[in-house]
């Protein structure tokens, strides 16, 4: 693959997987990726407008907002508010990663491809993830909740690693997640609307 092509296409790839990644967690993969970028790691590097992301008051940040993200979505209530902060949150931290892995682009077309690429990804990671998060609470109670989250903890950090590692692999398995999380959502929605069918519709031959 020609060099100018390669600049582009893996850096849509790996924005593609991080900003997915931050559709289920909002620091976790930003986190992941200034690691990787401050070490060396995967071969990350960052575009220079990015480059704040590595420094140690960032990184210490990003740490702290990280571990204070992943406690709260286990307390009830709290994750409902995380969630609904995440609406805006994490397509902003979406953006955030998918600009900062054009690190041979202009700056400014870098954060345009952020925008264009990681803002929408991550809404939809985050729409889908609301879904499944419903469907636990109506189904559990809100008593696999805190599981649900483990698991979806799990997934923002492999998602993450996988994008830095291996980009095409990555986008692939955004697709089947963005799948299995539309189907959780659909069936959520038969689910709520199973009752007023059965109150609105009348009684068939034989009843």
């Amino acid at each position: 693959m020609p060099a100018a092509l390669q600049d582009w296409i893996v850096p849509i790839f790996l924005g593609l997987g991080l900003s997915a990644a931050t559709g289920l967690r909002t620091f976790l993969p930003l986190l992941i990726l200034g690691l990787a970028a401050r070490f060396g790691l995967f071969g990350a590097t960052i575009n220079p407008h990015a480059a704040w992301m590595h420094s140690t008051p960032a990184l210490i940040a990003l740490g702290v907002a990280t571990l204070a993200e992943l406690l709260a979505d286990k307390v009830p209530i709290v994750d409902h508010a995380l969630s609904a902060m995440g609406t805006v949150t994490r397509p902003l931290a979406g953006a955030l990663a998918a600009g900062a892995v054009f690190s041979q682009a202009d700056p400014a077309v870098a954060i345009l491809a952020g925008i264009v690429i990681g803002a929408p990804t991550a809404l939809a990671f985050h729409s889908a993830q609301t879904g499944a998060r419903l469907l636990s609470t109506t189904t559990t109670g809100g008593l696999g909740n805190p599981f649900v989250s483990i698991l979806e903890d799990i997934a923002s950090a492999m998602l993450s690693v996988m994008a830095l590692l291996a980009p095409y692999l990555a986008a692939i398995a955004v697709g089947l997640l963005l799948l299995l999380g539309f189907r959780a959502r659909a069936r959520l929605r038969r689910r709520l609307q199973a009752p007023f069918v059965s109150r609105v519709l009348p009684p068939g031959p034989g009843y």
